[in-house]
C-alpha cells in the first residue's frame, strides 16, 4: 500500500453515496408499507429519512407499533419490489465508477458498509460491474444495522487493519454515527439523504457536495 496516502482503506456507504437510488428505495418502502399498513401512510420525507438503516430497523422506525408478522410481510414485499418489480431509475452518481477506479490505482483499498441486504447489494455490484473494486463488503442483513459499529469493526478485522487506517464515507447521520461509535474518521457527502447540518453533528473531518470532490479532498489531506 502507498504510505503517502492519508488512509489505507476507504469504506463507502452505497445508497445515496455511490448510487443515486433514493427514489427507488422510497417507492419500494411506500408500496410495502401501504400494502400492509395502508392506514398508516408515511410522507416521502419520512420514508427517505430511514434510508441507511437495515430494512427491519427502517420499518420499525417508520411503524413503531408494527408487529413482527407485519414487519416480516413488509420486508418480503419490499425485497420483491426492489429486486424484481420496481423499475424506478437507480444509477451511479456521475463519475463514481471512474473515481473508484482512480482511487484503486492510487493504492487505496475500498470497501462497502451498507444498510442493504446481501442479495440487493450483490445485484447492484454485478449490474454496475463494480464488485471487483472492493476488497470486502458488509450488509445490514449480516450484522448489526447502523449506527452500531460492528459492521466497521468486522471489516477492519477481516482486512487486518486498525481503526486509524480507515475512513468512512456516507450520506446519512447513521453512517457518521456508526463511524463515530467505532472511533473512525468519517467524511460526509451532502448530495444524498441527509443535509450537511445533520451530518456535521457527528464531527466528520469534512463534508463534500459531489463525489467528484472526493479525490481533491483526499489529496489535500495527504499534502498537509
Amino acid at each position: 500500500m502507498n504510505n503517502t496516502l492519508p488512509y489505507k482503506l476507504l469504506i463507502f456507504d452505497w445508497d445515496g453515496t455511490i448510487m443515486d437510488s433514493v427514489a427507488r428505495i422510497v417507492n419500494c418502502l411506500r408500496i410495502s408499507s401501504e400494502q400492509i399498513l395502508g392506514e398508516e401512510k408515511r410522507t416521502d420525507h419520512e420514508l427517505k429519512d430511514v434510508i441507511g438503516l437495515g430494512l427491519r430497523e427502517a420499518i420499525q422506525q417508520l411503524h413503531p407499533k408494527a408487529t413482527d408478522k407485519q414487519i416480516e410481510k413488509m420486508s418480503s414485499i419490499y425485497r420483491h419490489q426492489y429486486m424484481e418489480v420496481n423499475k424506478t431509475s437507480s444509477i451511479l452518481f456521475d463519475g463514481a465508477d471512474t473515481i473508484l477506479e482512480n482511487l484503486e490505482k492510487q493504492g487505496y483499498w475500498l470497501a462497502v458498509a451498507t444498510g442493504k441486504g446481501r442479495q440487493g447489494l450483490d445485484q447492484v455490484l454485478e449490474a454496475t460491474g463494480l464488485g471487483p473494486r472492493f476488497h470486502t463488503t458488509r450488509c445490514a442483513s449480516e450484522t448489526f444495522s447502523k449506527p452500531h459499529p460492528l459492521m466497521l469493526e468486522e471489516i477492519l478485522q477481516q482486512l487486518g487493519l486498525n481503526v486509524n487506517d480507515a475512513l468512512m464515507i456516507g450520506d446519512t447521520e447513521y453512517d457518521m454515527e456508526m463511524a463515530k461509535n467505532a472511533h473512525m474518521d468519517r467524511l460526509g457527502v451532502s448530495y444524498g439523504v441527509h443535509p450537511t447540518k445533520r451530518l456535521m453533528k457527528h464531527q466528520p473531518i469534512g463534508c463534500i457536495d459531489h463525489i467528484n470532490q472526493l479525490e481533491p479532498f483526499l489529496h489535500t489531506l495527504a499534502t498537509t
